[in-house]
């Protein structure tokens, strides 16, 4: 045996379980991509995942392959629509079962597992192949439920399933080694989930894009010059449009703004919402809203360089539940950064404390079209938050920095 291969299976190994992995770009994807290969050197890393079902949807990608030091296990569910609901249901039904049964035939006893919340029911599945094999878990929470589904609406906080999904988190909370959350306010809340079970729960914060993502002068983007925008003062949500997403504040400041033919509000990506948005739109002719299809995470410099500030926003109730990772790109383009969410929130502290721009109170539009105005009047306080973005990303929220924290929080 060469010294190489006596170094490979030296190493432990870790188990990453996640929905959605390359080559799907959404986030969880891009994320737990890089997390799973930014670890190999320290652990013999495997993936069980399924097939593309997001952005990707409709491709093949093989069932078992090595890619970049990580082997991946692609097992068998639906990919179906993931914005119906009943075929979002079976989409996680098949691929959780398919999954369980993966477990159980691949995991041994002292071997590490890394599982996300994406389905929400991965962490259950995760903790019983565990427990069955000897395997320890670890969980990370991109989403906390059932909190994130009572501040869409999509079910009532003191409902029979909001219960259940709080009993069922406990079991598995009570069986993990640890629980890694986005941010201090998801900290806060998991501590007051666990409290009693005197389980570890870390902060890790997602990470910029920084090896793809730079600032590039508006003069030169060629998406302003395609859509006629480079004389507006252009507001930029992109990403997911989503139910989490606080649209109807955006919107009725796009309304309060209706008149003002400099200011512009530019969306790029798909959701569950964006059909809801585009009636909107049309409903109240605004000419100042333009929506875009999903464009490549490839090609990420290009649109987030495509305005001049960028917009962050969640529903009133998502304290705690999430940290969009679409502000630490803003910030890698060096944008300053508009943020609608709740005081104390992570989104909030981030914005405060690395003076990256201008949080408002989800629901008050017009403190977000006050907001607009003060970078829009003030460009050197935007030059300012933008400077300060690049650098606080390149200080903190790199993805070396967040690798170096994973692996010192799964050894």
């Amino acid at each position: 045996m060469s010294n190489n291969e006596t170094a490979v299976s030296s190493k432990p190994t870790l188990w990453v379980l996640t929905e959605v992995y390359y080559p799907e770009e959404i986030s969880t994807g891009y994320y737990l991509t890089s997390i799973a290969e930014g670890l190999t050197d320290s652990f013999k890393v495997k993936v069980i995942t399924g097939q593309p079902k997001h952005m990707s949807r409709g491709s093949r990608a093989p069932k078992r392959e090595t890619r970049d030091g990580v082997e991946v296990f692609r097992v068998w569910g639906t990919t179906f629509d993931k914005n119906f609901l009943p075929l979002r249901l079976l989409n996680m039904a098949t691929i959780g079962l398919s999954t369980l049964c993966k477990t159980l035939i691949s995991f041994r006893s002292g071997d590490k597992v890394l599982v996300v919340t994406a389905p929400p029911t991965m962490p259950f599945i995760a903790t019983l192949a565990s427990l069955a094999k000897g395997a320890a878990t670890t969980v990370l929470i991109q989403d906390s439920y059932p909190e994130i589904l009572t501040a869409v609406g999509a079910i009532k906080p003191s409902s029979l399933s909001a219960r259940l999904i709080d009993l069922v988190n406990r079991w598995v909370f009570k069986y993990s080694r640890m629980i890694i959350v986005m941010g201090r306010d998801m900290k806060a809340l998991l501590e007051r989930k666990t409290e009693g079970l005197d389980i570890p729960v870390r902060v890790i914060p997602n990470w910029a894009d920084l090896e793809n993502i730079h600032p590039v002068p508006r003069e030169r983007n060629e998406l302003l010059a395609e859509l006629g925008l480079q004389d507006k003062f252009v507001l930029l949500c992109a990403g997911n449009i989503g139910p989490a997403l606080d649209l109807c504040t955006i919107v009725n400041a796009a309304a309060l703004f209706k008149d003002d033919g400099d200011i512009h509000f530019l969306f790029i990506g798909a959701g569950a919402r964006v059909d809801w948005l585009r009636n909107e739109i049309e409903n109240r002719g605004l000419t100042n809203v333009t929506v875009h299809d999903y464009i490549p995470r490839s090609k990420q410099t290009l649109f987030l360089n495509a305005c001049d500030a960028g917009l962050v926003s969640l529903v009133r109730g998502m304290k705690g539940t999430a940290m969009p990772s679409r502000t630490y790109n803003l910030m890698a383009a060096a944008k300053p950064v508009v943020a609608i969410c709740e005081k104390d929130s992570e989104l909030e502290l981030v914005v405060h404390e690395d003076h990256i721009g201008i949080a408002v109170e989800p629901g008050d539009a017009q403190a977000l079209c006050n907001a607009i105005l003060e970078l829009k009047n003030r460009a050197g306080l935007s030059s300012e938050f933008a400077a300060n973005g690049r650098r606080a990303a390149q200080a903190k929220y790199s993805l070396s920095h967040a690798i170096d924290q994973y692996r010192e929080a799964l050894i």
